[in-house]
């Protein structure tokens, strides 16, 4: 038997799952030290009637709040100064972010920001954040960032147009609700790319150069239960089993990225979000299956558990053969969920495709973590297969 690989696991964030888990919101707050809350929210939780969960249990606990919900999606480094600047004329020493991984990147972002001063741009890259952060609840509202259980917040540079990410523990949140009746109202259309997004990072982490045995528990069992799920929380929003299981395999997805990382498929989907403001889960969802097709060489076996447990007979086949099947059951789950087959439907430019493979090849981490090295040429060939589809 062989020892496992030298890893290093931090989880310090509290969480907290359970329909109706929202309303120890305060409760949560004031054992945090809390006393005065920025509220950081996705602008369509109101029309969908979910701020009031979010604030009711914060006036129960008699706790004076801001909402800062001029938030959007692939947001800027804006968004994350703008935040401090609400955060700091409210008095806010607490930090809540509600709704998607935007959102929850903001409220991080600006949690760091109240104690480390500075503005957001000065904090990208890893390990430049030296405090801890204000204390920092995050609540999602969709299944598929895992923003809650992560040390990562990502934001677009409006001055270089490109898209990178802060990064240390100081990120890690302090407490994480997930209540799986506040992703009833998700729309088919967000359930799925949120859904496949959280899909991507179970199983890039899976098959990470630095995977280990905690990240693999991790990202099989939230890959088990985003393709059993996925399907019927889109089929019907209201399936309240379904959109737990999704919930909790995102939340096991964050764990595995947090871990392990990601791979390819991020860092070809930052030129994406960064160029063309295509939403982040959208675009890992489109490129998946063809990152996948590209890597099969450089972990066969992964890929070939990861086969069967979506579900493939890989019975009698070669590890080659199975291999194969998962792309072939990924592009039928995408399929499922209507996702996109390719980015031309996304009016993404082909003379861009340099610039693209460019820029993807800067994200160095994913790519180190990639099971295969990319070259610039082999990232454009990729785009380029994306873009036009297998036929």
């Amino acid at each position: 038997m062989n020892l496992p690989a030298n890893f290093t696991v931090t989880q310090p964030t509290s969480i907290r799952f359970g329909c109706g888990a929202v309303a120890e919101l305060g409760d949560i707050v004031l054992k945090l030290g809390g006393t005065k809350v920025l509220v950081v929210a996705d602008p369509g939780l109101a029309a969908a009637g979910l701020l009031d969960r979010i604030t009711g249990p914060l006036a129960a606990s008699s706790l004076p709040y801001t909402v800062y919900s001029q938030i959007t999606p692939e947001p800027g480094l804006k968004l994350a100064d703008q935040g401090l600047t609400i955060a700091r004329q409210a008095g806010a020493d607490c930090v809540v972010g509600v709704g998607g991984g935007s959102a929850m990147d903001v409220a991080k972002a600006v949690s760091i920001l109240l104690t480390n001063g500075g503005q957001a741009e000065d904090y990208l890259g890893l390990g430049k954040i030296k405090k801890a952060g204000a204390p920092k609840v995050m609540i999602p509202t969709t299944a598929g960032t895992g923003a809650e259980v992560s040390f990562t917040a990502v934001f677009i540079n409006e001055k270089t147009k490109s898209k990178g990410g802060m990064n240390g523990d100081p990120l890690y949140p302090e407490a994480a609700i997930l209540d799986p009746e506040l992703t009833l109202s998700l729309p088919p259309k967000v359930t799925a790319s949120t859904g496949i997004d959280a899909f991507t990072h179970a199983i890039e982490a899976f098959v990470s150069t630095q995977a280990h045995p905690l990240s693999d528990m991790y990202a099989l069992e939230a890959m088990r239960l985003i393709s059993a799920n996925l399907p019927k929380a889109y089929a019907h929003g209201g399936n309240l089993a379904a959109r737990g299981d999704m919930l909790l395999g995102s939340l096991l997805a964050g764990k595995a990225l947090a871990t392990a990382g990601v791979g390819l498929v991020h860092a070809m989907s930052y030129p994406l979000g960064g160029m063309f403001g295509i939403p982040h889960g959208l675009a890992n969802a489109v490129l998946l299956p063809y990152v996948l097709h590209y890597n099969l060489i450089g972990a066969p076996e992964r890929y070939a558990r990861v086969a069967a447990l979506m579900g493939c007979d890989t019975q009698g086949l070669s590890v080659k053969e199975a291999a194969r099947c998962a792309v072939e059951a990924v592009t039928e789950l995408n399929l499922e969920v209507g996702i996109p087959a390719t980015l031309a439907e996304l009016d993404i430019p082909l003379d861009q495709v340099p610039e693209m493979a460019r820029i993807a090849l800067t994200v160095t981490r994913p790519v180190e973590n990639n099971p295969r090295r990319p070259t610039y040429d082999e990232v454009v060939e990729v785009y380029h297969l994306a873009m036009n589809g297998w036929d």
